[in-house]
């Protein structure tokens, strides 16, 4: 079976061999939540050696029926987002958006780094949605599930063709990133940071390479990173720093090293987050954290348990981004010292909603009168 574990792996895991998931994040692949069936290798019996191939990215194509997510959220600063793929290729081993590959029959494990789905309809059917007579207009957050600029969207063009929909739209958009591919649509980015339509946040984590590379393994490193942030500022597009996750015990001591870089980039603005680790993420970090920093594991762990009474995590709304008690007030207090020392206490300048008009198509008769 596809992806199954290898013989090599721990016996009754769904490990694969560390040769097999070079340059990736998670360990395993377990089985989706929802599936009625486990799977499960096992040795076929035959004394002949085999060598297992290296895991390889595959992408299949979805043609959506809609593309416009909404949401209640009280603790989220957006009420509707699109997603140009599924899954993510950068590997985040933290990423809060694993469990939704559940959905679609396959593990939040190795499968959502390596099994994507592209969405090469989607700047059509936004440019429905957005053409809708019931439509109310205000700014759309891509890059808030899955990145729209990892690897994958060099060849597919996804996210481009869905941000020139945008632009035409004169529709507000705010980005989150870490992929430095945004730099090739500086052409929009510019034109569009000119009428007030979008901003950026751009995702820095850790300054040290080495962690970068363990934690996140296909992401540009934190130098990359913030050659993105300076490259978007002299280019007029209002960019925030976002240190996020920070990860108790890992990353928590470059809180304030991390802001200070971002600004010195260009960043004129700033965020944080706490590790969240819901549904499958839990399991899938930890056991990446006892292959690759054995010696912190229990640290960590105990630092989020710390600040979610007790469990891996509290999924209520005005918990679940920072947490509770002693070390989250810690973290909070840093931050807020440190943005304000470092001038990245002021908010961003709100998107602009007024100039939202559905752009003319080809045969629609022009107002003589307009």
């Amino acid at each position: 079976m596809r992806l199954a574990p290898d013989p090599a792996a721990p016996e009754g895991t769904s490990r694969l061999a560390p040769e097999r998931r070079r340059g990736r994040g998670a360990v395993s692949n377990a089985t989706g939540r929802f599936e009625g069936q486990q799977r499960e290798a096992v040795h076929d019996g035959w004394e002949i050696e085999e060598e297992l191939p290296v895991l390889r990215t595959e992408v299949t194509l979805e043609a959506p029926r809609s593309l416009i997510t909404y949401n209640r959220s009280p603790d989220l600063p957006f009420d509707r987002s699109i997603n140009p793929y599924r899954g993510c290729e950068h590997g985040c081993i933290y990423c809060f958006a694993r469990p939704s590959h559940a959905y679609l029959g396959l593990s939040p494990g190795l499968d959502f780094e390596t099994r994507l789905v592209a969405r090469p309809e989607a700047p059509e059917v936004l440019a429905r949605e957005l053409s809708a007579k019931k439509y109310r207009v205000a700014p759309i957050a891509i890059g808030t599930n899955t990145d729209p600029y990892q690897p994958i969207e060099k060849r597919h063009g996804v996210m481009r063709a869905c941000l020139e929909v945008l632009r035409d739209f004169r529709h507000p958009v705010a980005i989150v990133t870490k992929g430095t591919l945004i730099l090739r649509d500086l052409d929009l980015l510019s034109e569009m940071a000119a009428q007030g339509l979008v901003r950026v946040g751009l995702s820095l984590t850790t300054l040290d390479p080495a962690v970068s590379r363990a934690m996140e393994p296909r992401v540009p490193g934190p130098q990359q990173r913030l050659a993105v942030i300076r490259g978007l500022a002299e280019a007029g597009v209002p960019v925030r720093v976002m240190t996020s996750p920070v990860v108790p015990g890992l990353t928590d001591h470059e809180l304030e090293a991390l802001l200070e870089a971002g600004a010195d980039a260009g960043a004129t603005a700033a965020s944080w987050i706490m590790l969240r680790l819901p549904r499958e993420v839990s399991p899938l970090f930890v056991e990446w954290l006892e292959e690759r920093f054995p010696d912190r594991a229990a640290r960590v762990m105990s630092r989020v348990r710390e600040m979610h009474g007790g469990q891996d995590y509290d999924a209520q709304w005005g918990r679940r981004m920072r947490g509770t008690g002693p070390y989250a007030e810690m973290i909070g207090k840093r931050f807020k010292l440190a943005v304000k020392r470092l001038g990245l206490d002021t908010a961003q300048p709100e998107l602009r909603s007024d100039l939202f008009r559905v752009p003319p198509r080809a045969g629609d008769q022009m107002d003589l009168f307009g």
